[in-house]
């Protein structure tokens, strides 16, 4: 079983890395799939492997002064996007404890992240016909990434295809500078949760092996992710992000029926 885990989240970080969708998206409803876990472990494991695998991806865009990080805007997203984090693992489990079976809140989820991934694969293909903006009140930003950390944390998925459209359409970048703020922000997002989770003591059970295998995979897709989506030009990667949005939609769409049954 954990060697399943490792192959999900590599295969999902190297496509999170090219992409900047975090690898989160894809990791959460393919477990989920799966179903080698209950809800909120997947969430807990799947958190933990996207930061890792955002980590090393900043980190070293950085260090090897490959960076395309707006500070400017990314770093007030990122602060909205910390705050965000708390407040939607704070929904999470306000909605799980709504219901007698844990499953239930799978469901919402489910159900959330295909109509968020639905909007995500249609504007995608209609952005090139759509006029974007370019905020920079620092304000704006911060409510903005509130609102993306609140979804991302909630959903359990980083953050990823949500981000990506808000920066394509409210801040007018580029598919390649797109992916390295979107992955700032959820670097941001995900510490936060994880430290919620940690601080009121609402760690799921998990296997330890489980996790280092993850955590493991989501280092070595990002390696191999960040190789990749320098020998790709920007149509490339959009054409690898609405794939995989296809495929998010099909799975989400069967995991909502799942976990209503």
């Amino acid at each position: 079983m954990v060697i399943l885990f490792f192959v999900v989240s590599f295969l999902a970080s190297i496509a999170g890395a090219i992409c900047g969708i975090g690898g989160g998206v894809i990791i959460k409803p393919v477990l989920d799939l799966f179903g080698l876990a209950s809800v909120s472990t997947i969430s807990f494991l799947s958190g933990c492997t996207v930061i890792a695998m955002s980590c090393y991806s900043v980190g070293k865009n950085i260090l090897a002064h490959e960076n395309r990080v707006e500070f400017a805007i990314g770093t007030p997203l990122a602060i909205g996007a910390a705050v965000g984090g708390v407040l939607g693992k704070q929904l999470y489990s306000g909605i799980k404890a709504m219901f007698e079976n844990g499953n239930t809140v799978g469901s919402v989820q489910a159900v959330c992240l295909a109509l968020v991934t639905l909007g995500t694969f249609v504007y995608t293909l209609k952005k090139d016909k759509i006029k974007t903006r370019q905020i920079t009140n620092k304000t704006a930003c911060v409510i903005v990434g509130l609102v993306l950390g609140i979804m991302s944390s909630f959903l359990g998925i980083g953050g990823g295809p949500i981000n990506l459209v808000v920066l394509f359409y409210l801040f007018s970048m580029d598919t390649k500078t797109a992916a390295q703020n979107s992955l700032y922000v959820i670097l941001f997002s995900q510490i936060a949760s994880f430290l919620t989770t940690l601080v009121t003591r609402s760690v799921p059970e998990f296997e330890l092996l489980a996790l280092v295998f993850m955590v493991a995979g989501g280092i070595g897709g990002g390696m191999v992710g960040r190789k990749i989506n320098k020998k790709l030009d920007n149509k490339a990667v959009d054409r690898l992000f609405l794939c995989l949005m296809a495929v998010i939609i099909l799975i989400s769409c069967y995991n909502a029926v799942k976990y209503a049954m």
